[in-house]
């Protein structure tokens, strides 16, 4: 990576951290959202798994993680399973595929976020939806490197309290990732493509842009910042998708 591209990915992962500072998500959404316009979708992946991990640990630390993990385990098993074992080529091909199929994720997800719709209360069947959940987004993040949907929305659908649900959040995205790294591996997308000096500066701004955004949220109103991070991801993911065919 050159000394341009780096200073752009510095500021990707610094904006991409103080995202997830305000919201306590949206790092390796906005991360890959932003260096899928510029690179390849695997080396932006590649990229991204790192800092994700590291600004992930501190979230999955709450009173909460053994009533979750009875809740969610199916969910998270075939949220694993799917990401690792995929069928698909996805990442794996670099090709404008996998860049065509990021964008429509996050016009799919940048429009459920600005319309909210009423989700069913799902938390009857958490073997079913919770499995199938899983098993698309982990598909899905196999192919694109993001893995919020369906499993952010599946999540709402449990009714979990505040503290549970940014709980849920960080344990599930956690898992997402390492399975992600694990599918990197066994693909052949070279986790060395990437330069260590790249991924240093990646962590060290992303946990940059983290300390800020958690400064900031009891200054901000939530809900119209996050109206507007739905918007950005649907015109990335609608310039993704021009930029493609």
């Amino acid at each position: 990576m050159d000394s341009t591209l780096a200073a752009f990915a510095g500021i990707v992962f610094l904006a991409a951290g103080l995202v997830k500072g305000l919201s306590g998500m949206g790092l390796p959404t906005l991360s890959m959202a932003l260096l899928g316009l510029f690179m390849p979708p695997a080396a932006a992946a590649t990229l991204m798994v790192l800092p994700s991990l590291a600004t992930n640990v501190s979230q999955c630390i709450g009173p909460h993680a053994r009533a979750l993990a009875r809740r969610i385990w199916p969910m998270w098993l075939t949220l694993a399973a799917a990401t690792i074992f995929s069928p698909f080529t996805g990442l794996g091909g670099a090709g404008e595929s996998a860049r065509f199929l990021l964008g429509v994720v996050l016009i799919v997800y940048g429009a459920w976020g600005l319309t909210r719709p009423a989700l069913p209360d799902m938390r009857g069947h958490p073997l079913l939806a919770g499995g199938i959940a899983g098993a698309i987004s982990g598909l899905l993040a196999a192919s694109t490197g993001v893995f919020v949907m369906p499993l952010v929305p599946y999540l709402q659908t449990l009714r979990l309290s505040s503290g549970e649900l940014i709980q849920a959040l960080g344990l599930t995205f956690m898992l997402a990732t390492l399975a992600l790294t694990i599918r990197l591996g066994h693909s052949g997308v070279a986790m060395n493509s990437v330069a260590t000096v790249d991924i240093a500066i990646a962590i060290g701004t992303a946990f940059a842009g983290l300390f800020v955004g958690t400064a900031l949220r009891n200054r901000m109103q939530p809900a119209v910042f996050q109206r507007a991070l739905y918007a950005v991801f649907c015109i990335l993911g609608a310039v993704m998708v021009i930029r493609s065919l």
